[in-house]
């Protein structure tokens, strides 16, 4: 590999796609080769601007002749176009993958909501606008994909919250009891509910004081 000219700008760019921006700069990166290969390269962008680099052993091909002077994060997206690669910057680290190594997951919400669930990637700064976690046709369905780091964030925030939910006690409804007394007194009935005196029954049948159940309303 003959290296000719390589130059690189870093400052506080951002991309609003991103869940953790990838900070970099619009200056111009540049970097001519002659023949290289593509994960050397990604590992130099990476020195080059001090982030640390994961490369997927599936990413294969090599650069071969100059690249034009392109802002860093436009540098990145044209390799990733070029040979078919996805990338992910988790805050630490930028995943590089082989686009064939994205994974599809369905996650069922059994006891956590769907808002509760993008809400905690946002607060995360997990969430990537170029990658998939939306409600999936089906009861209680969230498809996910996306790079192996970006699904294995997905799941593991998703596992968290279901835990926490499962942690928690549940408070069930109890059903309030109804409370109803009948007073005899000769010919006469008295149906209290609740402790209230709800209404007043007579009867051409005189019965025994006490106390019983509810009786026929007397025929007018």
């Amino acid at each position: 590999m003959r290296l000719l000219c390589a130059g690189f700008f870093l400052s506080a760019g951002t991309n609003g796609t991103l869940g953790v921006p990838l900070s970099l700069s619009k200056t111009p990166y540049r970097y001519t080769v002659l023949d290289q290969d593509i994960s050397e390269a990604l590992q130099q962008f990476g020195n080059n601007l001090n982030i640390r680099v994961n490369i997927s052993a599936e990413v294969k091909g090599r650069i071969r002749g100059s690249m034009p002077d392109l802002p860093p994060r436009e540098f990145l997206d044209r390799l990733a176009n070029m040979y078919g690669l996805q990338w992910y910057y988790d805050g630490l680290v930028l995943y590089v993958s082989a686009a064939k190594e994205s994974q599809t997951r369905m996650l069922v919400l059994t006891s956590i909501r769907f808002d509760t669930f993008k809400g905690a990637l946002d607060k995360l700064e997990i969430s990537d606008d170029r990658y998939v976690v939306r409600p999936a046709p089906g009861d209680g369905l969230v498809l996910v994909s996306g790079p192996p780091r970006f699904t294995a964030l997905v799941e593991q925030t998703f596992n968290g919250l279901v835990a926490e939910a499962q942690g928690q006690p549940r408070v069930h409804e109890t059903p309030t009891s109804e409370s109803v007394l009948t007073l005899f007194r000769g010919s006469s009935t008295m149906v209290v509910r609740n402790g209230l005196p709800e209404a007043a029954y007579s009867s051409d049948v005189p019965q025994q004081d006490g106390v019983g159940g509810k009786p026929e309303p007397r025929q007018k």
